[in-house]
């Protein structure tokens, strides 16, 4: 029979097991409660964006109090950037791989339309498979780029895997005008952007012939379109 000085250890050690897995719970339970305020401030800012939404919203959505919102977050532009920041490394760090991986691929002698797919077909690959949450994030970000603080966030967090594209579009066209280069890429990301949308409007106006959200649809067709557009873009 156990002696009651092991007893006693056992219950101790009992209650330091239970206490650790308290102090799990309540950490898992925080993440949790994170993850559920990025899910809603993300659906509600890709909707109405920065100005259109409050922390109030937010806590509404997700069914918490106001002011827990404090706890996580100072204000709504922390919040903004947060959701913003979440998945930017993600995307940026998956295009930056493909061109890479293209470039060396290509040894010294890339295309425009093989720096576009790995470009925008990376991209479009990440919202296909990441089902309504990858959805959100980009029509938050594409609502987000036309906005002044939404630019501030696309120059932190995109410049370089932007830069890259243009590195290897330069190589790809070393008698064009570095001006047109970046032209061209300022109507690309233009395109991507209005994809990213989903507005609906091209399904209206084809008669539901084409829709919006049908992005592989998209990733046949965009790459070629736009290598197009650049080479067309050549002086003299």
């Amino acid at each position: 029979m156990p002696s009651a000085r092991y007893a006693t250890k056992v219950g101790a050690m009992a209650e330091t097991s239970s206490a650790k897995r308290v102090r799990r719970s309540k950490a898992e339970q925080r993440a949790e409660t994170l993850e559920q305020i990025l899910n809603a401030a993300e659906y509600l800012f890709s909707k109405h964006g920065l100005h259109g939404v409050t922390l109030r919203d937010v806590a509404l959505r997700v069914g918490v109090h106001t002011s827990l919102m404090h706890y996580y977050f100072d204000d709504k532009r922390s919040l903004f950037e947060a959701v913003f920041a979440r998945r930017a490394a993600v995307t940026s760090g998956r295009r930056m791989e493909a061109l890479d991986r293209y470039a060396q691929e290509a040894a010294g002698k890339p295309t425009v339309e093989g720096a576009l797919h790995a470009f925008l077909d990376t991209d479009l690959d990440l919202y296909i498979s990441g089902g309504e949450a990858w959805m959100n994030y980009a029509a938050f970000g594409a609502r987000a780029s036309n906005t002044p603080e939404g630019g501030e966030l696309m120059d932190r967090y995109f410049d370089p895997v932007v830069l890259k594209l243009i590195g290897i579009l330069k190589q790809a066209l070393p008698d064009y005008a570095e001006e047109d280069i970046f032209w061209g890429y300022f109507f690309v990301t233009g395109s991507l952007m209005h994809t990213l949308g989903r507005t609906g409007r091209i399904d209206r106006l084809s008669g539901g012939l084409c829709k919006s959200d049908d992005f592989e649809a998209i990733k046949q067709r965009m790459a070629k379109f736009m290598a197009a557009g650049f080479l067309s873009l050549k002086r003299g």
